[in-house]
């Protein structure tokens, strides 16, 4: 089993990405979409949680990627990012708990709206808020 440590760093320089030799082994699989995914949940909603991003020190390999998030009433969580969704693996950064049985959830959306009554609220608003400006639109 192949693995890396998430950088978000690495995401931002495209170009000599396929050169770099640590990822060389890796051309052809989905490790780099398992990191994008991340990084796409986490530029999704980081707007609507006091901190989000993709773990710089547990693994990244082809089939996961771990996010860490704050929600805005301070509390912290470890998600997994796996093709059965999201789930929350410990309650604190960079952790995972192998005891913890928490359900997958499909989307980021959808996990963060369990866990947080503020991140719905801030979402809900910004969700009205966009709806406005496209009524607005269509009636000029």
């Amino acid at each position: 089993r192949m693995e890396t440590d998430c950088n978000p760093m690495e995401l931002s320089n495209n170009t000599g990405f396929e050169e770099d030799s640590d990822y060389r082994d890796f051309e052809g699989t989905d490790v780099k979409d398992m990191r994008l995914e991340a990084e796409a949940v986490v530029n999704d909603v980081l707007f609507a949680v006091s901190n989000m991003f993709v773990s710089k020190t547990l693994p990244c390999a082809e089939d996961v990627a771990y996010i860490n998030v704050e929600t805005r009433e301070r509390n912290r969580y470890c998600l997994e990012l796996t093709e059965a969704g999201l789930r929350v693996v410990a309650y604190d950064f960079d952790q995972t708990d192998d005891r913890l049985q928490t359900p997958y959830h499909e989307t980021v959306y959808s996990l963060l709206d369990s866990l947080s009554p503020a991140y719905r609220e801030v979402f809900g608003n910004a969700l009205l808020q966009r709806l406005e400006a496209l009524k607005k639109e269509s009636q000029s």
